[in-house]
């Protein structure tokens, strides 16, 4: 294999805002290439200020040991993700941007789509993908609502002004509300909120708490009336079950639980807990997009709108209708690369 790998900086259509008040204009990722032959497989990594992992660190670490990527016989994308996991024990992230070019790269090589190669059929059946509003003035969130009408909305919050926010939406649409809190409230402010919430049309509530606060979340887990999906407290695999009972399901990020084939695995044990199971988006474009809708037949929940909230891209490939997704069917990823 011939290994190549460059930085990418696309901005986003609005500033973008968590809770917390982290906000920001470009979404900087790692891109990767690996060629076998005839075939290019590609993946996406992009870099999340708060998991301390930056674009030049997984550039650093993939130029020291760039020849060792290369020398792997890909034979079974499984065994190349554990290779590369042993390779990069602290680089998560670039671990995922790898193990999804390689399981491009494989598709392609199979003459299959990943979802093909994963046993799964795709069907018109599928969840549809939210669309995110990021925190704002409630003002420029509801003009950002009205600018793309959609069935699903996931619905940033964490601010003293949450409910407003959500009656001043609701005036506006009748769409499923999403709430993601980014561990933005304390226990209290939760028991208090999601009643309101599940009043105003809210479909289920992401990450309310800390992502370490265990004790708040089995007391949450037990009395709200909304289910409650775990982001920030189910990272790795070893997370899965933890969760369990502290949360009615949980979201997958490829990049930070280190690709497609740990995402496999993390899919099955949640369903062995019956627990739901929702993907989610970290602003990929269109490349690491494609990786997560592939997965689309196995979830319950997908948040699939990197490419939308995104200004720029650097591949084709993934469609959207009102919030139904769209592949080529072309193997591997089926992306084609602008």
């Amino acid at each position: 294999m011939i290994l190549q790998y460059k930085p990418s900086n696309l901005p986003f259509e609005h500033p973008f805002t968590i809770s917390n008040g982290r906000t920001k204009t470009h979404q900087s990722a790692l891109i990767v290439q690996l060629s076998l032959g005839s075939f290019i497989g590609v993946g996406e990594a992009p870099a999340i200020v708060y998991y301390n992992i930056t674009v030049d660190q997984m550039m650093a670490d993939l130029a020291s040991k760039k020849t060792l990527v290369e020398k792997f016989a890909l034979t079974d994308p499984e065994r190349y993700w554990h290779y590369l996991h042993h390779l990069f024990p602290n680089n998560p992230f670039l671990v995922c941007a790898l193990d999804m070019a390689a399981w491009d790269l494989f598709g392609q090589m199979k003459g299959e789509p990943l979802y093909q190669l994963w046993n799964t059929k795709w069907s018109d059946q599928l969840p549809v993908t939210d669309f995110t509003i990021g925190i704002d003035t409630i003002d420029k969130m509801v003009a950002k609502m009205k600018e793309k009408p959609w069935p699903v909305y996931k619905i940033k919050l964490g601010t003293s002004e949450d409910i407003e926010i959500i009656k001043a939406l609701r005036k506006n649409t009748d769409a499923v509300f999403r709430i993601d809190a980014n561990a933005g409230w304390t226990l209290e402010e939760a028991l208090i909120k999601i009643p309101q919430l599940a009043e105003l049309g809210v479909e289920f509530i992401e990450q309310p708490l800390a992502k370490d606060n265990w004790d708040g979340m089995k007391v949450l887990y037990e009395k709200s009336v909304l289910p409650l999906i775990a982001d920030e407290s189910c990272v790795f695999e070893q997370d899965v079950i933890k969760c369990h009972h502290h949360f009615h399901g949980i979201n997958i990020k490829l990049t930070k639980c280190s690709g497609p084939t740990p995402a496999l695995r993390m899919i099955k044990e949640a369903r062995s807990l019956n627990m739901k199971v929702m993907m989610g988006s970290m602003n990929e474009c269109t490349i690491g997009s494609a990786a997560i809708a592939h997965f689309l037949p196995q979830l319950d929940y997908v948040d699939l709108d990197g490419p939308l909230l995104l200004s720029q891209d650097h591949a084709s490939g993934v469609e959207y209708d009102y919030g139904k997704v769209i592949l080529t069917n072309k193997p591997g990823l089926g992306i084609t690369l602008q």
